[in-house]
């Protein structure tokens, strides 16, 4: 029985319209906003030393290199023209502090904000002048 007449009770109906539009938005976001790991990166380890310190130090050449150009040979400057000069300028330094007949160790501390090409000239002038060792002056630890 139905004692009121014209009102109807209506059956209350969930609209899933509006939520699927939510959870695309955020399934859209979610994979925007994703990043993913590259796998064209190499996946090197480097690896580790545990050697002792060398007890006889090696003969070296310490070669400086800033960023204005100016390139030194155990603290005093050195000028020259071409890379072939600068070979004889690393021969000479050799033979003031070397010894005779040992080939020394180049070791090159270059500016970090010295150009490429100042490096490769005396990589190229220890080549030149038979120097087979040579390897880089790092500091340690992170720049702040």
């Amino acid at each position: 029985m139905n004692f009121r007449k014209g009102q109807r009770r209506e059956d209350p109906e969930i609209n899933l319209i509006p939520f699927i539009d939510v959870l695309l938005v955020i399934l859209i976001f979610l994979m925007v906003s994703t990043t993913y790991s590259k796998f064209t990166e190499l996946q090197i380890t480097l690896p580790t030393a545990d050697a002792q310190k060398a007890t006889d130090k090696p003969f070296e050449l310490n070669v400086t290199v800033d960023a204005k150009g100016n390139y030194t040979i155990n603290g005093e400057p050195v000028s020259f023209r071409d890379v072939n000069g600068f070979a004889q300028a690393m021969r000479e330094a050799a033979g003031k502090g070397g010894d005779a007949g040992k080939s020394p160790v180049v070791i090159v501390n270059a500016d970090q904000f010295a150009m490429h090409q100042m490096v490769i000239n005396v990589m190229e002038a220890a080549r030149i002048a038979g120097y087979e060792k040579l390897t880089f002056a790092a500091q340690t630890g992170g720049a702040k």
